[in-house]
């Protein structure tokens, strides 16, 4: 009797949108050569991409910003409102108006930023390459939601209650002294919801680290200090941590905190696959800070940031997971949700708030 042969698992159905022939032929070439992606369609405007989503059926979509007629971003929110695709942009590292605009388009709905390939001949194509198949692959398996209008908040509602609730948190003998927020898929929408909660006499540092390609985090450090409060910058090493300021993880650096409130930068070795490692930082602040310190962990894929969620735990610290209800991808609190590591379990929408309190001195008994 033959063997059965087992049914081949169907490929990843990929739209592509960009606007130069040259470009749109080589993301073609690139996402063929590899056998776990189909290209159902390439187009050259938002338009168009609007007009064949039906038809095509992407599971994933590749999206260039500057787009003819309605660009990027506008056929990014039409896409999510209309037919929740995940999106992955494809943008100029080096064009600081492209950068703006895509990292807008994921506060609409995309799921993540790449570089866009310049040439087969290029320093670093492969890389590239690689890059853009992996997060296509990844990010197709990513659930997407409806979006309302453009400004709307989520279509699904976070509970208030139930599991989402927040514990006491242990009361250390001294008031908080600085605050760790980590995120990867769906992240700078997420932080900038938490952050751009926060009113510019918010007394604690605040130490960001975001995954994302290294070309891409000064344009993030920079877009997220226009749509927050506080001022934002890139972390530098040395520097002293200032109350009511945001620091960020430069690309493909560590960022941790040292004695004395200084930011360290570290080329060390990824940690579990990641460089800036989000558990790194907050293992850091469990050294440094210990009690007085303030770990938030958000959306994202994979486990990274768990582990040191719990070191600083441990210590009696303040810890946040976003809720389920609320998080793009809940891979990365949810991983420390099972260590029991997070104190406090909210929805992106109550973040905000519960740093407020827990940064207010404590009343005198």
């Amino acid at each position: 009797m033959s063997a059965t042969i087992p049914e081949a698992r169907e490929r990843v159905r990929v739209m592509i949108v960009e606007d130069s022939l040259v470009v749109r032929q080589l993301l073609t070439h690139i996402v063929g050569r590899d056998p776990r992606l189909e290209v159902v369609a390439a187009v050259s405007s938002g338009e168009a991409a609007l007009a064949a989503i039906s038809g095509a059926r992407p599971d994933v979509i590749s999206m260039d910003i500057r787009l003819p007629g309605i660009d990027g971003l506008e056929t990014t929110r039409r896409i999510m409102a209309d037919h929740p695709t995940p999106i992955v942009v494809i943008a100029d590292s080096v064009e600081d108006s492209s950068l703006g605009i895509s990292m807008n388009a994921l506060r609409a709905g995309a799921l993540s930023v790449v570089e866009k390939p310049v040439a087969t001949t290029h320093v670093g194509y492969e890389t590239v390459s690689a890059e853009i198949c992996t997060q296509l692959r990844i990010m197709a398996e990513v659930p997407v939601i409806r979006r309302r209008a453009i400004g709307a908040e989520w279509s699904r509602r976070a509970p208030l209650g139930g599991p989402s609730g927040t514990e006491p948190r242990v009361k250390a003998e001294e008031p908080p002294l600085v605050v760790a927020i980590a995120a990867s898929t769906g992240g700078p929408p997420a932080l900038a919801r938490v952050i751009g909660a926060l009113p510019l006499d918010f007394p604690l540092p605040i130490l960001v680290v975001q995954h994302m390609g290294p070309a891409f985090m000064e344009g993030f450090a920079a877009w997220l200090n226009g749509v927050v409060a506080l001022p934002v910058a890139l972390a530098r090493d040395g520097a002293r941590a200032e109350p009511g300021h945001v620091y960020v993880a430069p690309g493909d650096r560590h960022l941790t905190l040292d004695r004395g409130m200084a930011l360290r930068m570290s080329d060390a070795p990824p940690l579990g696959g990641q460089r800036p490692a989000a558990s790194m930082l907050f293992s850091s602040l469990a050294r440094h800070a210990g009690p007085r310190g303030i770990g938030v962990l958000l959306t994202g894929m994979g486990e990274d940031g768990a582990l040191g969620l719990l070191d600083l735990y441990r210590t009696g610290a303040a810890t946040v997971a976003e809720d389920e209800s609320t998080a793009i991808v809940f891979g990365m609190p949810a991983a420390a949700i099972r260590l029991s590591a997070a104190r406090s379990i909210l929805p992106l929408d109550r973040i905000g708030a519960h740093l407020i309190r827990l940064a207010q001195p404590e009343p005198a008994a």
